[in-house]
């Protein structure tokens, strides 16, 4: 499947579609003109990220990298790339039409803040957690009783309390 991006009169990404392998050379003329869908279409790669084209196991593969970035729904064309909303104004993009901040951050866990121009810890939760430098988090100060999973915790499930400093079994739904 290739996919192109719908620009619209503001060089702002409207939408994404896929076209079949058969019709990507003519990818504009089927969208606009075949599929009555109008407009221009301009073709992004699923695979190309930062001026980079990778392959399916997520690994540099020197394929060509189509117009910089995979195109998103807001994201802008200029002609040569496409780029994701500025998130903050101080940050410049990059020749691979990333934004960057000011200062690179060299403490995981951090936030960026624009009134400093700097990376902060972000507030903690609770007051009394305490920072882990190590995995760049607020974490209890005590560990949580029950069983997490890369899906969420498993039952039963536990809420902190702040007021009694403890983990407490949460009422189920």
């Amino acid at each position: 499947m290739a996919h192109f991006a719908q620009i619209g009169s503001d060089n702002i990404v409207l939408q994404i579609l896929a076209v079949s392998n058969d019709d990507e050379h003519r990818g504009q003329e089927y969208l606009a003109d075949d599929l009555g869908l109008g407009g221009t279409w301009i073709q992004t790669s699923y695979w190309t990220h930062g001026g980079i084209h990778y392959g399916e196991d997520g690994e540099p593969d020197g394929g060509i990298p189509l117009h910089l970035n995979f195109a998103g729904i807001g994201h802008s064309w200029d002609g040569t790339g496409f780029a994701a909303p500025k998130p903050y104004p101080s940050w410049v993009l990059s020749d691979g039409y990333e934004w960057e901040p000011p200062t690179l951050n060299t403490n995981d866990g951090y936030i960026w803040d624009e009134d400093t121009t700097s990376w902060v810890k972000p507030d903690s939760p609770y007051p009394s957690w305490v920072w882990s430098d190590e995995h760049g988090m607020w974490q209890p100060p005590i560990p949580y009783p029950g069983v997490l999973t890369e899906d969420g915790p498993q039952a039963p499930v536990y809420d902190w309390d702040e007021d009694t400093t403890s983990w407490i079994e949460a009422e189920a739904s």
